[in-house]
């Protein structure tokens, strides 16, 4: 299955996801620095700036995927590389929180190269193997995140912006290797005729919807995607609260992230996905990252936090591949970009609607008006939310078994 072009993608994913783990844990102290503001201040400015940029991501992620079925994946990838590249440039020079704010939307705007990898993967694997291909995509993810994190919150603490200058360095050194490296996998006899007009967000959702297994699948990705970029939200600031701890803590607990997710979606998926179907898998790893929230919502033991989100990354881990394989079944060749793009929208949206929930209620919780001090409150929220993310996804057993016989008749 690891064919050459595919090692070439988990390759520009791995580089790719360095320079963004990079600047991950030392962002929320930019923004307290020059807020000037309480945590729960810094909290608000951070929340909102997540929506922008997922509000960004929304809006563009069907269009780099409709470009990418037009025009071919490595054009349109090697362009939002170096832009991300000259992104970070704006970041590690910004003077004000305006102006962070400006960089955020651009990265927002930026963020969707992930799902033209993951167009790459339909392109260079069979149906049997896209689950395996997708867990890769998120093994080469978690490895960016074992060096990225780490080494931004080392940097971090020699000069705030230096994780900058180094993920910039990174995004552009990528540019080069995807020039050299990179091949296009999607010839033009199968590229889109699609009107690049219907490749908006709103589009993209009502096209999911049109499919009854795509959305079921549409409802589990977004309540589940919710729940996760809220708690990226707020996740250093909630260690930094209620545990104490500082950049190095928190980077090296996003470096364990990254640990897992290279075993669990490089080593775990393929395994698992095969024994028991891409549909059981996606309704345990669910229910086993929401069993981990509502852990997250009462403990106070710092150390054991940082262990106990293995459970998540191992439901989350499984999951999320095998809800994509299920999804990209249901789609021919020429639109399976689009399909990731419109997979991408969703996930934007959700990412609008978690940071803002996740900050909101841990900036409330965390300030004197509140009326009980519960910084682990949006994760008891996010509990309940992923049980629904498990029950909308198993709503899509049935028509999904049945397709899947018609493909085989």
């Amino acid at each position: 299955m690891l064919t050459p072009s595919l090692i070439i993608v988990l390759i520009t994913v791995v580089i790719n996801m360095m320079g963004v783990g990079l600047s991950w844990p030392i962002l929320p102290a930019l923004v307290r620095e020059l807020s000037g503001g309480t945590v729960s201040e810094t909290a608000a400015i951070y929340g909102l700036m997540a929506v922008i940029y997922a509000l960004m991501q929304f809006t563009f992620a069907p269009l780099l995927g409709g470009l990418s079925d037009r025009f071919g994946r490595k054009p349109v990838m090697l362009i939002a590389l170096t832009a991300l590249g000259l992104d970070n440039i704006l970041l590690a020079w910004a003077p004000s929180i305006e102006w962070v704010f400006f960089g955020r939307l651009v990265g927002g705007i930026l963020a969707s190269s992930m799902a033209i990898a993951n167009a790459y993967v339909t392109d260079v694997t069979t149906k049997e193997d896209r689950a395996a291909g997708f867990g890769l995509i998120g093994a080469a993810f978690g490895l960016g995140f074992i060096i990225g994190p780490v080494a931004g919150g080392i940097l971090g603490e020699i000069d705030l912006r230096l994780p900058f200058y180094c993920a910039a360095a990174l995004s552009l050194l990528n540019v080069a290797f995807g020039i050299v490296m990179l091949r296009e996998t999607l010839p033009k006899e199968k590229r889109s005729k699609k009107s690049l007009a219907l490749s908006n967000p709103l589009s993209s959702v009502s096209w999911l919807a049109k499919n009854n297994i795509l959305l079921m699948l549409g409802f589990a990705l977004f309540f589940a995607t919710t729940m996760e970029r809220g708690l990226e939200s707020i996740w250093v600031l909630f260690t930094q609260e209620r545990y104490g701890w500082g950049m190095k803590e928190a980077g090296s607990s996003l470096a364990l992230v990254g640990i897992c997710f290279v075993f669990v979606q490089g080593f775990l998926v393929a395994r698992v996905v095969k024994r028991f179907g891409e549909m059981k898998v996606l309704v345990f790893g669910m229910s086993l990252s929401a069993s981990l929230y509502l852990f997250l919502s009462f403990n106070t033991v710092g150390i054991i936090s940082f262990w106990g989100i293995v459970p998540h990354i191992i439901g989350w881990g499984c999951a999320t591949p095998a809800l994509q394989a299920l999804a990209s079944h249901q789609i021919d060749e020429s639109e399976q970009g689009y399909l990731q793009g419109a997979l991408s929208g969703v996930t934007g949206l959700s990412a609008i609607i978690g940071p803002a929930i996740s900050t909101a209620m841990f900036s409330y919780f965390t300030s004197e008006s509140a009326p009980i001090y519960f910084p682990g409150a949006f994760f008891l929220f996010g509990a309940i939310f992923l049980l629904l993310a498990a029950a909308f996804g198993s709503r899509a057993k049935i028509p999904a078994q049945e397709n899947e016989h018609k493909n085989d008749a």
